[in-house]
């Protein structure tokens, strides 16, 4: 090969791989983007299951004694979570119900009620 063909050679080499990588880079984002779509819808399905007491999107019913979680500070939320599931905060059924989730779903909840509109 002359000298010529191999530094042609070379220049298409590098344009492959730049991108080679770029489309990598898409592709992650893409995978990124999907990732956050199933965590929302994850974290939803969560707080689905608190609409039973706490009302559709933390709303609880006007004159209801259970709290409404909507708009909430989120460490507040945490706060509380993890103070029924230890056992320091007296409870009816959340001490029980707490026990059920792990840290990261308290915080995914509590981020998901401190963004909804009371």
């Amino acid at each position: 090969m002359t000298r010529r063909k191999t530094a042609a050679a070379l220049v298409w080499a590098a344009w492959a791989a730049r991108i080679g990588i770029a489309l990598a880079s898409f592709t992650h984002l893409h995978a990124s983007a999907q990732d956050a779509g199933q965590q929302a819808l994850y974290t939803k399905s969560l707080a689905a299951t608190c609409a039973n007491c706490h009302g559709t999107n933390g709303n609880a019913v006007a004159g209801s004694s259970v709290p409404s979680l909507a708009g909430l500070d989120k460490n507040h939320l945490i706060t509380q979570m993890k103070a029924f599931k230890n056992g320091t905060r007296p409870a009816t059924v959340m001490h029980q119900i707490s026990k059920g989730y792990s840290d990261a779903q308290i915080e995914s909840l509590a981020v998901f009620f401190a963004a909804q509109k009371k």
